[in-house]
């Protein structure tokens, strides 16, 4: 869950995800705010990065 967090995110300030302690509260407070996730978030069928990852799309190819 943590690697999906934009801790830069204006939603992350916003929402104050640091004073969060219940993970439910998390993952729900992410679905209203998308603006939360990391990007670009890559799907390859059953692979997916997280972020820029240049060199592991590379290897996708």
């Amino acid at each position: 869950m943590d690697a999906l967090i934009d801790e830069k995110s204006k939603e992350y300030e916003t929402q104050y995800i640091t004073y969060i302690a219940d993970r439910n509260d998390i993952e729900e407070c992410m679905m209203e705010n998308p603006g939360m996730f990391k990007t670009p978030i890559v799907r390859n069928g059953k692979k997916a990065t997280i972020g820029y990852q240049p060199n592991i799309w590379s290897g996708w190819e």
